[in-house]
């Protein structure tokens, strides 16, 4: 490691790997993403690495985006997705080279591509609205529109991300490979999502949700599509949430990765195994208090892939990625039951590829002071071999904040796990402030991973405290669900019994130095601790929600997020009023940043301008920064330039306060 410390211009300088794809024979594709800086956008190319020989290939080139590649079953060839014309859309090319052939030329573009078993056709993804078919062609040059008013009918009519609904359908079709020729699976007014293909060739596996009334559904069903007889067949029964479905190499069976929706949203997935031929579903981790899958929160990686079950040659055994502790683990598994880690290290699991074998995989790991790489995994001896140092140079310049791992009991006798990270400037004998940092969710979780805004703030000279408190997950299903209907309680507790554990346990805190920010439900806590206590000496709020009255119309998911987590809806506005940061606004005096995107429809920019109206109006110390044209993933994927200002705008205000 090198002397330089990391700065939020550093961004431009990083690069992010991810999306491994491992083929029969043994090689691998990946992902990896860079931003151009006179651009200002990211751009993402395909590369190959050979596992024996460890030679390392760029496939693609230029400063579009091509994703999700897919290796033919004989692994000679790959799908991609491409940019390159103006609109995504499928690409053939050839292990041995040669220009990409594009495959696609759709309307509204493809995504999603999966092979067919015999190599001859490939399923995706495309959209269709109102009279469009799957033979429109995509126009290099959109035609201009006249405004035009939007007729809404649906509760769910916008969506973050995506703004508001255009009338598209998601739908599925398959392409020939020799021939171009599209044969269109799925119609109407329904969205269906592809899922995999049997090895025999017979089904495809597709999600989709039947309701009528979808305002209020959740749903999500598992069906196979019989590709002969057009016939469907339901796997699962609307009791649930259900996808990623893989087939064991015989055909014989499906996995699932699902749940009842026994919590709503703040139900632990599980793995579930179903029998073609007995056309039994059943669960085989229901009583394993674990998480399947990843939900780790982050702000570096792009593009992340992660997998459903992976089955072996065995048509019996599998490897998947659960939730764990802070981590996220490789684990190995059996349909009898048995479950044992094969990686079990502190770190960040967020992407695996296995190729069908059950002895090598490979897998996209994050620490603290490694933003990313590919390894070889050792499946049977858990040895783990880097194949890829895509930040070399970066990491050879510069210092990384290690983080160390606390435990700790609240106050109610609850096990609370977080980390603590010093300055990088860090000197025995001397004092520092302290940022808390609060997660978004509130069902997410912190891990073993690289932060670069943890890694800013260091930099900076603070010492960075983050937890995850009740609401989490990665702690068991009690943990996770108890936030539910108590925001701003036990969890608030969980927080401020944080602050005063490191307060105790560490010398060089400063107890009269500290500030506290989040994200989303982290902004949501960030204005309940302020309204609070003043403890904190200064305070940046981001996409925060202060007003759950309004939030519950506003929002794209508010008039059921509302009731799924503060357990009230406007019949109740008493209780939305008792957990809304906005009532205690007079008790705020710390200074406070706000800072919130413009198109942001998960917590409206409405709840941002209610909270600094309220504040000037009292004359309170605050400042509103409104970031244009970006969404709720501003931190996470929005335009570069803007997140750097954002992480500039978050260190500056602490520095002065601080």
């Amino acid at each position: 490691m090198g002397n330089k410390s990391i700065v939020a211009e550093d961004l431009y300088e990083l690069n992010s790997v991810a999306d491994p794809q491992v083929s029969i024979n043994g090689d691998c594709l990946y992902v990896m993403t860079s931003i151009n800086q006179e651009a200002d956008k990211y751009h993402s190319n395909i590369h190959y690495k050979n596992l024996d020989t460890l030679e390392d290939q760029q496939w693609t080139f230029g400063e579009g985006k091509n994703v999700s590649p897919r290796w033919s079953p004989d692994g000679k060839r790959i799908v991609f997705v491409s940019d390159r014309s103006g609109k995504n859309q499928l690409y053939l090319l050839s292990k041995s080279g040669g220009e990409a052939k594009q495959l696609t030329f759709l309307k509204n573009g493809a995504s999603n591509p999966i092979w067919s078993p015999d190599g001859k056709q490939i399923a995706f993804q495309f959209s269709l609205k109102g009279e469009e078919t799957v033979e429109d062609k995509e126009k290099k040059e959109e035609t201009k529109t006249s405004l035009k008013a939007l007729e809404v009918t649906s509760m769910k009519y916008k969506s973050d991300g995506a703004g508001f609904w255009d009338g598209c359908y998601e739908h599925i079709a398959t392409v020939d490979v020799e021939t171009g020729a599209i044969n269109q699976i799925t119609s109407g007014s329904n969205d269906y999502t592809l899922q995999s293909w049997s090895p025999n060739g017979e089904y495809l596996a597709i999600c989709a949700d039947e309701t009528e009334e979808k305002d209020f559904s959740f749903i999500s069903d598992i069906f196979l599509y019989e590709l002969a007889t057009k016939k469907w067949i339901k796997v699962t029964e609307s009791n649930g949430s259900f996808g990623k479905v893989t087939w064991t190499p015989d055909s014989k069976k499906l996995g699932l990765i699902g749940n009842g929706r026994e919590y709503e949203n703040a139900t632990l997935s599980k793995l579930w195994v179903y029998d073609l031929e007995s056309k039994y579903l059943h669960c085989l981790t229901d009583s394993w208090d674990v998480n399947v899958g990843d939900y780790a929160i982050g702000d570096f990686q792009q593009g992340v892939v992660t997998p459903g079950i992976l089955w072996g040659e065995d048509n019996e055994s599998f490897t998947f990625i659960a939730t764990d502790n802070g981590s996220t683990i490789v684990y190995f598994g059996h349909i009898s039951g048995a479950i044992y880690p094969s990686l079990i290290d502190k770190q960040y699991v967020y992407g695996l590829s296995t190729g069908g074998s059950l002895k090598r995989a490979v897998v996209a790991i994050s620490t603290p002071t490694n933003p990313g790489d590919l390894f070889t995994l050792n499946l049977e001896t858990g040895e783990l071999d880097q194949i890829t140092d895509v930040n070399t140079d970066f990491k050879e310049n510069h210092t990384f904040t290690s983080q160390e791992s606390i435990q700790f009991q609240s106050r109610d006798g609850w096990d609370i796990h977080g980390w603590l990270m010093k300055p990088s400037n860090y000197k025995e004998g001397e004092k520092y402030p302290l940022v808390l940092e609060i997660h978004g969710g509130p069902h997410a979780m912190y891990a073993n991973s690289y932060f670069h805004e943890f890694q800013t703030l260091t930099s900076n000279g603070f010492a960075v405290l983050f937890i995850n408190p009740r609401g989490s997950h990665g702690y068991g299903q009690e943990f996770v669900n108890a936030v539910r209907g108590d925001y701003g309680g036990k969890d608030y507790e969980d927080i401020m019994d944080a602050v005063d554990y490191v307060l105790n346990t560490y010398d060089f805190i400063d107890e009269n130095r500290l500030g506290v920010t989040g994200g989303s439900y982290g902004g949501f806590m960030t204005n309940w601790i302020v309204g609070h206590t003043n403890r904190f000496k200064a305070a940046v709020t981001q996409r925060s929600i202060s007003n759950w009255i309004s939030f519950y119309g506003v929002s794209d998911i508010g008039y059921y997020f509302s009731e799924w987590q503060i357990k009230a809806d406007l019949n109740d506005i008493e209780t939305l009023w008792k957990h809304s940061p906005l009532k205690y606004v007079n008790n705020i005096e710390t200074p406070l940043l706000i800072l919130h995107g413009e198109k942001d429809y998960r917590c409206p920019i409405e709840q941002a301008e209610q909270l600094f109206i309220a504040l000037k109006a009292q004359k309170k110390e605050t400042r509103l920064v409104r970031f244009p044209e970006s969404n709720h993933e501003l931190s996470r994927s929005g335009k570069p330039t803007l997140r750097i200002q954002r992480l500039n705008y978050i260190n500056e205000w602490f520095k002065e306060y601080l």
